[in-house]
Protein backbone atom coordinates (compact mmCIF):
# COMPACT_ATOMS: atom_id res chain seq x y z
CA UNK A 1 0.00 0.00 0.00
CA UNK A 2 2.81 2.42 0.85
CA UNK A 3 4.49 1.77 -2.49
CA UNK A 4 1.24 2.47 -4.30
CA UNK A 5 0.78 5.69 -2.41
CA UNK A 6 4.32 6.78 -3.17
CA UNK A 7 3.84 5.93 -6.85
CA UNK A 8 0.56 7.86 -6.97
CA UNK A 9 2.19 10.85 -5.25
CA UNK A 10 5.09 10.80 -7.71
CA UNK A 11 2.73 10.65 -10.67
CA UNK A 12 0.68 13.52 -9.28
CA UNK A 13 3.83 15.60 -8.82
CA UNK A 14 4.99 14.82 -12.37
CA UNK A 15 1.60 15.80 -13.70
CA UNK A 16 1.74 19.11 -11.85
CA UNK A 17 5.26 19.77 -13.12
CA UNK A 18 4.17 19.14 -16.71
CA UNK A 19 1.19 21.43 -16.25
CA UNK A 20 3.36 24.21 -14.84
CA UNK A 21 5.82 23.77 -17.71
CA UNK A 22 2.99 23.95 -20.24
CA UNK A 23 1.51 27.06 -18.67
CA UNK A 24 4.83 28.95 -18.63
CA UNK A 25 6.11 28.41 -22.16
CA UNK A 26 5.25 31.78 -23.67
CA UNK A 27 8.44 33.31 -22.24
CA UNK A 28 10.49 31.16 -24.67
CA UNK A 29 9.11 32.58 -27.91
CA UNK A 30 12.40 34.29 -28.64
CA UNK A 31 13.28 37.69 -30.06
CA UNK A 32 11.51 37.16 -33.37
CA UNK A 33 8.43 36.05 -31.51
CA UNK A 34 8.33 39.18 -29.41
CA UNK A 35 8.78 41.30 -32.52
CA UNK A 36 5.78 39.60 -34.12
CA UNK A 37 3.74 40.07 -30.97
CA UNK A 38 4.57 43.78 -30.83
CA UNK A 39 3.74 44.14 -34.52
CA UNK A 40 0.40 42.42 -33.92
CA UNK A 41 -0.38 44.75 -31.01
CA UNK A 42 0.53 47.80 -33.11
CA UNK A 43 -1.62 46.58 -35.99
CA UNK A 44 -4.52 46.03 -33.63
CA UNK A 45 -4.20 49.54 -32.24
CA UNK A 46 -4.05 51.09 -35.71
CA UNK A 47 -7.18 49.31 -36.89
CA UNK A 48 -9.33 50.11 -33.88
CA UNK A 49 -12.29 49.90 -33.43
CA UNK A 50 -12.68 47.29 -36.19
CA UNK A 51 -10.02 45.01 -34.79
CA UNK A 52 -11.70 44.86 -31.39
CA UNK A 53 -14.26 42.39 -32.76
CA UNK A 54 -11.43 40.06 -33.71
CA UNK A 55 -9.77 40.36 -30.29
CA UNK A 56 -12.76 39.76 -28.01
CA UNK A 57 -13.82 36.15 -27.56
CA UNK A 58 -16.42 34.58 -25.28
CA UNK A 59 -16.55 31.11 -23.78
CA UNK A 60 -19.55 29.67 -22.00
CA UNK A 61 -19.77 28.67 -18.37
CA UNK A 62 -18.97 25.00 -19.09
CA UNK A 63 -16.10 25.75 -21.51
CA UNK A 64 -12.45 26.71 -21.18
CA UNK A 65 -10.21 28.22 -23.85
CA UNK A 66 -6.58 27.22 -24.40
CA UNK A 67 -4.76 30.10 -26.12
CA UNK A 68 -1.72 29.42 -28.30
CA UNK A 69 0.65 32.33 -29.01
CA UNK A 70 2.98 31.50 -31.86
CA UNK A 71 2.31 27.82 -31.23
CA UNK A 72 2.97 27.96 -27.47
CA UNK A 73 0.36 27.80 -24.72
CA UNK A 74 -0.19 31.20 -23.18
CA UNK A 75 0.89 31.65 -19.56
CA UNK A 76 -1.93 31.20 -17.07
CA UNK A 77 -3.45 28.10 -18.61
CA UNK A 78 -7.08 27.87 -19.62
CA UNK A 79 -9.17 31.03 -19.91
CA UNK A 80 -12.83 31.46 -19.10
CA UNK A 81 -15.66 31.39 -18.60
CA UNK A 82 -16.60 34.80 -19.95
CA UNK A 83 -14.61 37.34 -21.96
CA UNK A 84 -10.96 37.09 -22.92
CA UNK A 85 -8.73 38.79 -25.48
CA UNK A 86 -6.44 37.44 -28.18
CA UNK A 87 -4.10 39.00 -30.74
CA UNK A 88 -5.50 38.44 -34.22
CA UNK A 89 -2.26 37.59 -36.02
CA UNK A 90 -0.32 35.57 -33.47
CA UNK A 91 -2.92 33.88 -31.23
CA UNK A 92 -5.26 30.98 -31.76
CA UNK A 93 -7.41 29.13 -29.25
CA UNK A 94 -9.20 25.82 -28.71
CA UNK A 95 -12.43 25.46 -26.73
CA UNK A 96 -12.62 22.52 -24.32
CA UNK A 97 -15.95 21.25 -22.97
CA UNK A 98 -15.72 20.64 -19.21
CA UNK A 99 -19.09 18.89 -18.80
CA UNK A 100 -19.46 15.20 -17.95
CA UNK A 101 -19.48 13.06 -21.09
CA UNK A 102 -21.28 9.73 -21.29
CA UNK A 103 -20.61 7.00 -23.84
CA UNK A 104 -21.59 3.38 -24.26
CA UNK A 105 -18.92 0.71 -24.47
CA UNK A 106 -19.84 -1.48 -27.47
CA UNK A 107 -20.51 -5.17 -26.67
CA UNK A 108 -17.17 -6.92 -26.20
CA UNK A 109 -16.64 -10.64 -26.76
CA UNK A 110 -14.69 -11.71 -23.69
CA UNK A 111 -13.17 -15.09 -22.83
CA UNK A 112 -13.52 -15.54 -19.08
CA UNK A 113 -11.10 -17.24 -16.73
CA UNK A 114 -13.10 -20.49 -16.90
CA UNK A 115 -13.09 -20.45 -20.75
CA UNK A 116 -16.63 -19.17 -21.30
CA UNK A 117 -17.30 -16.64 -24.07
CA UNK A 118 -19.63 -13.83 -23.00
CA UNK A 119 -20.68 -10.53 -24.54
CA UNK A 120 -20.45 -7.59 -22.12
CA UNK A 121 -21.22 -3.90 -22.61
CA UNK A 122 -21.12 -0.94 -20.26
CA UNK A 123 -21.28 2.82 -19.86
CA UNK A 124 -18.57 5.30 -18.80
CA UNK A 125 -18.97 8.78 -17.31
CA UNK A 126 -15.96 11.09 -17.51
CA UNK A 127 -15.10 14.77 -17.75
CA UNK A 128 -12.11 16.95 -18.59
CA UNK A 129 -10.47 17.92 -15.32
CA UNK A 130 -7.49 19.80 -16.77
CA UNK A 131 -8.09 21.49 -20.11
CA UNK A 132 -4.41 22.23 -20.69
CA UNK A 133 -3.34 18.59 -20.40
CA UNK A 134 -6.33 17.43 -22.45
CA UNK A 135 -5.18 19.62 -25.35
CA UNK A 136 -1.39 19.37 -25.08
CA UNK A 137 -0.85 15.71 -24.10
CA UNK A 138 -3.31 13.82 -26.30
CA UNK A 139 -4.52 14.22 -29.86
CA UNK A 140 -8.14 13.25 -29.19
CA UNK A 141 -8.95 12.68 -25.53
CA UNK A 142 -12.49 11.49 -26.25
CA UNK A 143 -11.50 8.81 -28.76
CA UNK A 144 -8.54 7.71 -26.63
CA UNK A 145 -10.76 7.30 -23.55
CA UNK A 146 -13.30 5.25 -25.52
CA UNK A 147 -10.66 2.87 -26.89
CA UNK A 148 -9.02 2.55 -23.49
CA UNK A 149 -12.38 1.74 -21.88
CA UNK A 150 -12.97 -1.11 -24.35
CA UNK A 151 -9.50 -2.55 -23.76
CA UNK A 152 -9.82 -2.22 -19.98
CA UNK A 153 -13.19 -3.99 -20.02
CA UNK A 154 -11.70 -6.98 -21.85
CA UNK A 155 -8.62 -7.07 -19.63
CA UNK A 156 -10.56 -6.90 -16.36
CA UNK A 157 -13.19 -9.47 -17.34
CA UNK A 158 -10.50 -11.83 -18.63
CA UNK A 159 -9.32 -12.32 -15.04
CA UNK A 160 -12.81 -13.25 -13.74
CA UNK A 161 -14.82 -16.43 -14.06
CA UNK A 162 -18.46 -16.48 -15.15
CA UNK A 163 -19.90 -16.62 -11.62
CA UNK A 164 -17.88 -13.58 -10.56
CA UNK A 165 -18.96 -11.60 -13.63
CA UNK A 166 -22.63 -12.33 -12.95
CA UNK A 167 -22.50 -11.61 -9.21
CA UNK A 168 -19.73 -9.01 -8.70
CA UNK A 169 -20.65 -6.32 -11.24
CA UNK A 170 -20.15 -3.50 -8.77
CA UNK A 171 -16.64 -4.66 -7.88
CA UNK A 172 -15.73 -5.06 -11.56
CA UNK A 173 -17.05 -1.56 -12.34
CA UNK A 174 -15.04 -0.08 -9.46
CA UNK A 175 -11.88 -1.85 -10.66
CA UNK A 176 -12.41 -0.53 -14.19
CA UNK A 177 -12.97 3.00 -12.90
CA UNK A 178 -9.75 2.92 -10.88
CA UNK A 179 -7.74 1.57 -13.82
CA UNK A 180 -9.17 4.09 -16.29
CA UNK A 181 -8.72 7.00 -13.89
CA UNK A 182 -5.04 6.17 -13.37
CA UNK A 183 -4.43 5.74 -17.11
CA UNK A 184 -6.17 8.98 -18.14
CA UNK A 185 -4.65 11.13 -15.38
CA UNK A 186 -1.89 12.33 -17.71
CA UNK A 187 -4.53 13.41 -20.23
CA UNK A 188 -6.37 15.62 -17.76
CA UNK A 189 -9.37 13.25 -17.77
CA UNK A 190 -11.32 12.30 -14.64
CA UNK A 191 -13.33 9.06 -14.91
CA UNK A 192 -16.29 9.57 -12.57
CA UNK A 193 -18.19 6.31 -12.93
CA UNK A 194 -18.25 3.01 -14.82
CA UNK A 195 -21.26 0.68 -14.99
CA UNK A 196 -21.69 -2.79 -16.48
CA UNK A 197 -24.95 -2.73 -18.42
CA UNK A 198 -25.54 -6.26 -19.64
CA UNK A 199 -23.88 -9.67 -19.76
CA UNK A 200 -25.09 -11.85 -22.65
CA UNK A 201 -24.46 -15.58 -22.51
CA UNK A 202 -24.44 -17.99 -25.49
CA UNK A 203 -27.74 -19.73 -26.19
CA UNK A 204 -26.35 -23.20 -25.48
CA UNK A 205 -25.01 -22.04 -22.11
CA UNK A 206 -28.35 -20.43 -21.27
CA UNK A 207 -30.19 -23.68 -22.00
CA UNK A 208 -27.67 -25.66 -19.95
CA UNK A 209 -28.00 -23.28 -17.00
CA UNK A 210 -31.80 -23.36 -17.26
CA UNK A 211 -31.78 -27.19 -17.29
CA UNK A 212 -29.45 -27.22 -14.29
CA UNK A 213 -31.67 -24.80 -12.37
CA UNK A 214 -34.80 -26.79 -13.24
CA UNK A 215 -33.20 -30.05 -12.12
CA UNK A 216 -32.10 -28.40 -8.87
CA UNK A 217 -35.62 -27.12 -8.20
CA UNK A 218 -37.13 -30.56 -8.91
CA UNK A 219 -34.63 -32.20 -6.57
CA UNK A 220 -35.50 -29.73 -3.81
CA UNK A 221 -39.22 -30.34 -4.39
CA UNK A 222 -38.76 -34.10 -4.06
CA UNK A 223 -36.75 -33.68 -0.88
CA UNK A 224 -39.43 -31.41 0.60
CA UNK A 225 -42.16 -33.89 -0.36
CA UNK A 226 -40.22 -36.77 1.19
CA UNK A 227 -39.67 -34.77 4.38
CA UNK A 228 -43.41 -34.02 4.51
CA UNK A 229 -44.30 -37.72 4.12
CA UNK A 230 -41.85 -38.63 6.87
CA UNK A 231 -43.27 -36.00 9.22
CA UNK A 232 -46.82 -37.15 8.42
CA UNK A 233 -45.88 -40.77 9.09
CA UNK A 234 -44.38 -39.84 12.43
CA UNK A 235 -47.52 -37.87 13.36
CA UNK A 236 -49.77 -40.83 12.39
CA UNK A 237 -47.60 -43.17 14.42
CA UNK A 238 -47.89 -40.95 17.48
CA UNK A 239 -51.65 -40.63 16.94
CA UNK A 240 -52.05 -44.42 16.68
CA UNK A 241 -50.18 -44.88 19.95
CA UNK A 242 -52.49 -42.41 21.66
CA UNK A 243 -55.62 -44.08 20.24
CA UNK A 244 -54.36 -47.54 21.20
CA UNK A 245 -54.38 -46.50 24.85
CA UNK A 246 -58.17 -45.87 24.73
CA UNK A 247 -60.45 -48.01 22.48
CA UNK A 248 -63.28 -45.48 22.87
CA UNK A 249 -61.06 -42.84 21.28
CA UNK A 250 -61.05 -44.86 18.05
CA UNK A 251 -64.85 -44.92 18.02
CA UNK A 252 -65.01 -41.18 18.61
CA UNK A 253 -62.57 -40.55 15.80
CA UNK A 254 -64.63 -42.83 13.54
CA UNK A 255 -67.81 -40.90 14.32
CA UNK A 256 -66.04 -37.58 13.75
CA UNK A 257 -64.88 -38.78 10.33
CA UNK A 258 -68.46 -39.78 9.45
CA UNK A 259 -69.71 -36.36 10.54
CA UNK A 260 -67.13 -34.63 8.33
CA UNK A 261 -68.08 -36.74 5.29
CA UNK A 262 -71.78 -36.16 5.86
CA UNK A 263 -71.27 -32.39 6.08
CA UNK A 264 -69.37 -32.24 2.79
CA UNK A 265 -71.48 -34.71 0.77
CA UNK A 266 -75.04 -34.96 2.04
CA UNK A 267 -76.08 -37.45 -0.62
CA UNK A 268 -73.59 -40.05 0.53
CA UNK A 269 -75.11 -43.06 2.36
CA UNK A 270 -72.86 -44.51 5.07
CA UNK A 271 -73.30 -47.92 6.69
CA UNK A 272 -71.34 -48.04 9.92
CA UNK A 273 -69.57 -51.30 10.51
CA UNK A 274 -68.43 -52.01 14.05
CA UNK A 275 -64.75 -52.70 14.44
CA UNK A 276 -65.50 -55.58 16.80
CA UNK A 277 -67.23 -57.52 13.99
CA UNK A 278 -64.18 -57.15 11.81
CA UNK A 279 -61.99 -58.51 14.58
CA UNK A 280 -64.23 -61.55 14.98
CA UNK A 281 -64.02 -62.33 11.24
CA UNK A 282 -60.25 -61.96 11.33
CA UNK A 283 -60.02 -64.47 14.18
CA UNK A 284 -61.90 -67.13 12.13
Amino acid sequence: MEERRETAAMREQERRDRQIALENTDSDIGLCGWILVLFSILLTLLTLPLSIWMCIKIVKEYERAIIFRLGRILRGGAKGPGLFFILPCTDSFINVDMRTITFDIPPQEVLTKDSVTVSVDGVVYYRVQNATLAVANITNADAATRLLAQTTLRNVLGTKNLAEILSDREEIAHSMQSTLDDATDDWGIKVERVEIKDVKLPQQLQRAMAAEAEASREARAKVIAAEGEMNASRALKEASLVIAESPSALQLRYLQTLNTIAAEKNSTIIFPLPIDMMQSFLKH
